[in-house]
């Protein structure tokens, strides 16, 4: 791994949930709740959790509406988020990159 600092990965996509959930928003314009919660396999708990955490690092936007009186929650990736992910995916790149078979 040489020069490979493993401490510079992003403590907040590192998680696996929230790694999945960005990899799904990654692929989308936007996602309603259930169809993230079917996609990454989570309780509402775990999810909404992960979400918050997301939305409070800047990663995630969140527009709420109602639909038939039933609450809505759509998510997406802001600019930050996909400057982040794309940061994160480049340094598990380049500490794969660094890898030499025995």
């Amino acid at each position: 791994m040489g020069d490979f600092d493993y401490q510079k990965l992003d403590d907040v996509i590192h998680s696996r949930m929230r790694l999945a959930i960005m990899s799904v928003l990654m692929t989308v314009t936007e996602a309603d709740f259930n169809f993230l919660k079917k996609q990454v396999n989570a309780t509402d708990g775990n999810l909404s959790i992960s979400l918050k955490k997301l939305e409070e690092s800047g990663y995630v936007s969140v527009t709420k509406s109602f639909i038939d009186r039933k609450p809505s929650s759509k998510y997406q990736l802001t600019p930050e988020g996909r400057t982040a992910f794309s940061v994160y995916l480049g340094q598990l790149e380049k500490l794969l990159g660094k890898q030499t078979p025995d």
